[in-house]
């Protein structure tokens, strides 16, 4: 059982001898004791007709070592410790290289009799919420591996969805008291994520799933669970399993703002810029107060923006009749082209993710102006003179926290026009259980780990270059933070700034003299390896030829949406 060491038994000859299993993981400082609230890190969280806990103790059920020869492996384990009344919904699965961190939840039905209407829809009381399956489908099995390892489906009641896959290392049918099925009303539609293993010609495959319907305002609950099949699934196909449904409008769970002040204090990550960073960033009062202008399409004079950004267009969408731009006079230019690090604040959006269950807290960082991009062809690196520039960078990263237990979950790292989530087992840690992100010279793009990181076709060595490091340049958004929005408090909770509500572009349209600049570094190349200048420009991200102006916040997908993974 995890919580100490874990192994599962592996029998060779006549021996057995333990293939240990992975180590629970914990961050480097505890957890403190946050202030008073509803439902936010109590433990438990009402979905409406169901309460659910998550569990973390397991015992490994069976275990492969390998997979397709790499060096590591899978491992499927039961859910155990389940408080009484809860029941178990599915089986848990993980590589063995990693830490062991996840969860499942398990569920039990509330008495809804004497309690406020949480739901919004005709709930049959003939109907449980949940029930025990018919029997079980037998989905494959194996002898590879530590023993035998078979997978079963769950065959929900009519009118019921099974929640995950049971696990057994033995042939017999497991008992219908094992898991219990959740009745249809209370589930959203599920897909598959991370592909887990896949076997030889795919005959097997097992994958980390997720609600279909991800956002602030989607109601979709992870489960924890994994999903395998001996089949090709299609993009639009439903799986047999489904996640659950928070039909709670309150949304109890979530942290109030005394709650989110505290969260940021122990979580809020130190953002470290290049040493060589010559484009720092700024807070938004401070690149108005110094000259930015706003400007209408038509017009050839720009207006001064008051402290506040009172006086710009506000609401609407991106109609691209506003753009703001640098003061005109060459030194306030440059003043602002290289930010201020003493003002620079990070501009904090929290609202609920995965159905109310996690918190996420978005940290928006502004920086004035985004500086040339450094071209990489091959074992050349060449600093560019125009291309990549912009004015106005809007960039971002997210703390998603547990609402069962505010614990920091995992980080999302923006990277240009995408980016990814880092389990918090692989990040790098400051002044306890603050996470570092790493801000990349002149594009500004989050990486969780010093480097050099490359946007473009990696297998050739093109492209643009992001180097990240450590230096006297940072930002530690646990004391240096304004919350702009949460709307899930309610109204007058966080009053959102003027500049917020700007739909518009932060920076004019730009477009690049690539083809010239690209002819240079194409008569620097050794005439064996030297590309056309057609051939070239395929070859580099689209963003090297021109862009529209940047947009803020709120126009952003991920500021109603999930985060692109």
């Amino acid at each position: 059982m995890f919580g100490c060491e874990c192994f599962c038994w592996h029998k060779h000859s006549d021996v057995e001898f333990p293939l240990l299993q992975p180590q629970p993981f914990a961050l480097p400082s505890p957890i403190p004791e946050w202030p008073l609230g509803q439902g936010f890190a109590t433990g438990k969280i009402n979905l409406g007709e169901l309460e659910v806990v998550k569990v973390t103790k397991f015992e490994c059920v069976w275990s492969c070592s390998s997979l397709r020869g790499k060096e590591k492996g899978l491992s499927f384990y039961k859910p155990v410790g389940i408080p009484d009344g809860f029941f178990c919904l599915g089986y848990y699965c993980q590589p063995n290289d990693q830490p062991l961190r996840g969860y499942v939840l398990a569920a039990r039905e509330r008495d809804t009799s004497c309690l406020e209407v949480y739901c919004d829809y005709d709930s049959d009381v003939d109907f449980p919420a949940l029930r025990k399956p018919v029997n079980y489908s037998l989905v494959w099995n194996t002898d590879y591996g530590n023993g035998c390892g078979f997978f079963w489906l769950p065959n929900p009641p009519s009118g019921y969805k099974a929640m995950g896959i049971v696990v057994t290392d033995t042939p017999n049918e497991p008992n219908v008291e094992e898991v219990r099925c959740v009745r249809e009303d209370l589930t959203e539609t599920c897909e598959i994520m991370d592909t887990l293993l896949a076997t030889n010609a795919n005959t097997f495959q097992v994958w980390t799933t997720r609600p279909c319907k991800r956002g602030m305002f989607c109601r979709g609950v992870s489960v924890g669970t994994f999903f395998c099949c001996t089949y090709l699934i299609s993009e639009d196909q439903e799986l047999e399993i489904a996640c659950l449904k928070n039909l709670d409008p309150s949304l109890h769970a979530m942290p109030n703002l005394n709650q989110i002040h505290a969260l940021i204090k122990h979580y809020g990550a130190t953002v470290f810029f290049h040493p060589d960073e010559d484009c720092l960033p700024s807070s938004v009062p401070w690149f108005f107060k110094n000259g930015a202008l706003l400007y209408k399409d038509g017009k050839l004079k720009g207006e001064r923006i008051d402290d506040l950004g009172s006086n710009l267009p506000s609401g609407g969408t991106n109609d691209g009749a506003f753009w703001i731009d640098l003061p005109r006079e060459d030194n306030a230019r440059d003043n602002v082209r290289n930010g201020n690090l003493e003002s620079a604040e990070l501009y904090v959006h929290v609202k609920p993710a995965l159905g109310g269950t996690f918190t996420d807290i978005v940290m928006w960082i502004f920086c004035p102006f985004n500086g040339p991009a450094n071209l990489k062809i091959g074992l050349m690196s060449i600093q560019m003179n125009r291309i990549g520039q912009h004015v106005g960078d809007w960039e971002h990263f997210t703390l998603r926290i547990s609402n069962f237990t505010g614990e920091l979950w995992k980080v999302y790292f923006s990277e240009h026009s995408g980016g990814e989530w880092v389990d918090a087992f692989n990040l790098e840690f400051i002044e306890g259980n603050k996470p570092i992100i790493y801000s990349s010279k002149h594009g500004h793009a989050s990486f969780p780990h010093p480097g050099t990181y490359l946007q473009g076709v990696v297998k050739l060595g093109i492209g643009i270059t992001n180097d990240a490091a450590r230096s006297k340049y940072f930002v530690d958004s646990s004391t240096r933070y304004q919350i702009v929005a949460a709307e899930y408090l309610g109204d007058g909770v966080v009053t959102e700034p003027c500049w917020l509500q700007y739909m518009r572009e932060w920076g004019p349209t730009i477009e690049y003299d690539s083809r010239s600049e690209l002819d240079k570094i194409i008569n620097l190349l050794p005439l064996l390896v030297r590309f056309s200048v057609e051939n070239i420009l395929d070859l580099f991200p689209t963003a090297l030829y021109g862009e529209e102006g940047p947009t803020g916040p709120k126009e952003k997908d991920n500021w109603l949406g999930d985060e692109r993974s």
